[in-house]
């Protein structure tokens, strides 16, 4: 799989018109290692996904991807949404194969869908449609072409936010799994802190808008077996929750005024 890039993040602001969401933010994350993005909603953790897969040109500051790209990396950036994104007409192995078309011949296609769909478990799978498959088999479709196109950069934005809860938790496991095998680096935007501390490496903690680093909280364990009953990480989740509490119940009530 491909080498994950260097991302320094560097004084990156943004607005939209008068709006500001995001200012001054500063990180980095290390080739492989995973960059979780939590704070309230509205913070603007989506906007500075964008921002870093050059989806959003930022009002101020830069992004740059340093190191070099591997040969079989056909997608430096790829990003996996909360919404499957599956094409209903096309068989699990078809929707794999896509960004691969017109860019590698057939042979060397089949070899990369085959080897994305073991890596995803997703084998016997090949020939079944969208349709036939829960959210959590569609969702492993989606990481499946996302792995396909051999990316240095994971951009993940709330993959799991629409499985129910027993789903959720067996795809985390798998997800870090992954991840490790990968040596992608990947930043994972989340609500939910529970998931930030399963999969990040470092979690960057980002304030009510404009959006802020409150604190970035870095996490030693390893990614592969991490067990949410351990203590240690129980404890850094209260911690989390401690920096956002008070801007995340602002946020709400500003919502709750906003639809009234």
């Amino acid at each position: 799989m491909s080498q994950g890039l260097r991302l320094a993040i560097d004084g990156v602001c943004h607005s939209y018109g008068k709006l500001a969401v995001l200012e001054d933010i500063c990180l980095a994350a290390e080739p492989g290692e995973v960059l979780a993005l939590v704070g309230p909603s509205g913070c603007g953790k989506s906007t500075l996904l964008g921002i870093i897969g050059g989806m959003i040109a930022p009002t101020a500051g830069s992004v740059r991807a340093e190191g070099a790209l591997a040969d079989e990396c056909l997608n430096p950036f790829t990003y996996v949404f909360q919404d499957f994104a599956l094409l209903p007409w096309r068989t699990v192995a078809g929707n794999v194969a896509l960004p691969l078309e017109g860019r590698l011949d057939q042979a060397a296609r089949r070899e990369r869908v085959a080897e994305a769909l073991r890596l995803t478990g997703l084998g016997e799978f090949a020939g079944a449609w969208p349709r036939q498959l829960s959210g959590g088999m569609r969702q492993r479709v989606g990481i499946a072409r996302a792995l396909a196109v051999r990316p240095a950069c994971l951009l993940m934005d709330e993959p799991l936010s629409a499985l129910d809860a027993q789903t959720r938790d067996l795809l985390l496991e798998e997800f870090g799994a992954l991840i490790a095998r990968a040596g992608t680096t990947t930043v994972y935007v989340t609500h939910n802190l529970g998931e930030a501390v399963r999969l990040g490496h470092q979690i960057a903690v980002l304030s009510r808008r404009p959006g802020k680093v409150r604190e970035v909280v870095r996490i030693t364990h390893p990614l592969v077996g991490r067990d949410p009953a351990d203590p240690a990480l129980a404890r850094i989740e209260r911690c989390l929750w401690e920096l956002i509490r008070d801007d995340a119940a602002a946020a709400a009530r500003e919502l709750d005024h906003a639809a009234h």
